[in-house]
């Protein structure tokens, strides 16, 4: 398996000018390719896709054609121009009529160098590597910002980036899959179900956990990730009022000044998407330790992306695309590989109105309670285990199985609870994110109505933090925060989260 790491470059104004000329070049290979498939379609030909005709096209063109890039960097664009060419092709076959294929031009384009054709040195205290350019041009040799994470001889390829002036690599490494002692790795047989939500990004649970007893479940808490986001938007407003009276008009040059503004608002949401990254890895990394943990090696996931079309208003449109749920699963799956835990996608449908004791429907509960109001059940339970049960009850039987994942076993489960971002300014009762002083009120109340409000302060939390307030019934969530809790005397009871 491959992983990547992005390192940043150290470079002069020269070599700046270079890597920069570079990604341009990249970006002229993108648009000839654009223009020669638009050509041929005017003459009622056949476009130009597959990846070695685009090569010999390339080769007729011959060597320097693109300034300083390489062969082997143009053909790095012309494979991806063709992975997305087949791409969409094959959706638009699929029935998805709104999927076009490439058709904008780029300024700049990233470049891939594979292994055999760049050096990675790494003698002295900072490494550095030679890209390959084109043929009688001075050899480009650039340093790293940090050694590598992976030793020089697993890299099997780099790729020249860019965010804003900052030039990176994307180094591609093959790593091995995580080994264990015999009886220590994760056992295919054991399932656990992980419903993804926007409060909770996580949500795992699974029957008969460690102590192949008492259910276990996680929950992943994300309101260090929804605070991030509101702050983040307030900030934009903030600074987007203060500076619109002397914005400069449609068609007219900005002042230094102005573009001073711009550059640090490219800056902060830089670093907006980076503390976002941070916190999905993190729960993702939770996932997998948890899971690790307690031999688990079937991954359920209830895949959630059919529910993205809907328009649920502003608002909740808002939250579901800060939501990023296609990252979460990428970061999940990627991660669970790397652990040897296998990953299926099922369908959620239904999962979190659905009794997991009785398996009857029920309304869609508005908060984080679940109960079932069908006479001779009375399930109480948290409402993202709930639905974890389902999933991993629909999840693919295991070979040797006759079924797939079971449901609860009735007793309350150990549920352990952990935080996502908790690198971000405020996640801490020590640190206070400067930003809070721009929130006045709670999103959706009004100042009269809630007394924290009232008082000046805010009461949008970084944090989770859990009230007790036990129910009745059953109960897929303890009343214990740690993870071997003491089993309940009498009636389970609920913990809301």
């Amino acid at each position: 398996m491959h992983r990547t790491a992005r390192v940043e470059l150290r470079v002069t104004g020269g070599q700046r000018q270079r890597l920069f000329g570079l990604l341009r070049s990249g970006g002229d290979v993108w648009a000839a390719v654009l223009e020669l498939n638009g050509w041929r379609r005017r003459r009622g030909d056949r476009p130009l896709a597959g990846y070695q005709e685009l090569c010999r096209e390339l080769a007729a063109a011959g060597e320097g054609t693109f300034g300083e890039l390489s062969s082997v960097g143009a053909r790095s664009v012309l494979r991806g121009y063709s992975d997305a060419w087949i791409s969409a092709a094959r959706r638009r076959r699929a029935g998805e009529a709104s999927v076009r294929f490439p058709r904008r031009r780029r300024g700049l384009v990233p470049v891939r160098f594979y292994a055999g054709t760049f050096t990675i040195e790494t003698d002295s205290g900072r490494p550095r590597v030679r890209l390959p350019v084109a043929r009688g041009r001075p050899p480009l040799w650039v340093r790293l910002a940090r050694p590598l994470p992976y030793p020089a001889e697993r890299v099997r390829s780099v790729r020249l980036v860019h965010q804003g002036r900052w030039l990176f690599l994307d180094v591609t490494v093959e790593v091995p899959v995580a080994t264990y002692p015999p009886g220590a790795g994760p056992d295919p047989a054991r399932i656990a179900g992980v419903d993804l939500g926007i409060i909770h990004p996580f949500a795992v649970l699974a029957s008969r956990g460690a102590d192949g007893k008492r259910d276990a479940g996680l929950l992943v808490s994300g309101r260090a990730l929804r605070a991030e986001h509101r702050l983040h938007l307030a900030e934009g407003k903030a600074r987007a009022r203060a500076t619109a009276a002397r914005a400069p008009r449609p068609g007219q040059r900005g002042s230094r000044r102005w573009r001073r503004y711009r550059a640090r608002g490219r800056r902060l949401e830089g670093r907006h998407r980076r503390r976002l990254t941070q916190a999905r890895h993190e729960a993702a990394t939770e996932v997998v330790r948890w899971a690790v943990a307690r031999r688990i090696g079937t991954l359920a996931v209830g895949d959630p992306r059919g529910l993205l079309a809907r328009d649920a208003g502003r608002r909740q449109n808002k939250a579901v695309r800060d939501w990023a749920v296609g990252d979460l699963l990428h970061k999940l799956a990627d991660k669970a590989e790397a652990a040897g835990i296998a990953v299926h996608p099922v369908d959620e449908r239904g999962t979190s109105s659905t009794c997991p004791v009785c398996t009857r429907r029920v309304a869609k509960p508005r908060g984080r309670v679940f109960r079932c109001p069908h006479p001779g059940c009375g399930f109480t339970g948290h409402r993202d285990l709930v639905g974890a049960a389902n999933i991993a009850a629909r999840a693919p039987a295991p070979v040797g199985t006759a079924s797939g994942g079971s449901l609860v076993t009735g007793s309350p489960p150990v549920t352990t609870h952990r935080r996502a971002g908790r690198h971000l300014p405020g996640a801490g009762r020590s640190r206070r994110d400067p930003r809070r002083g721009l929130l006045s009120r709670p999103p959706g109340r009004s100042t009269s109505t809630h007394p924290v409000a009232r008082g000046g302060g805010s009461t949008w939390p970084a944090v989770a933090r859990p009230e007790n307030q036990p129910g009745s019934g059953k109960s897929l969530a303890g009343t214990r925060r740690e993870d071997q809790a003491p089993p309940h005397r009498g009636k389970p009871c609920l913990t809301r989260h």
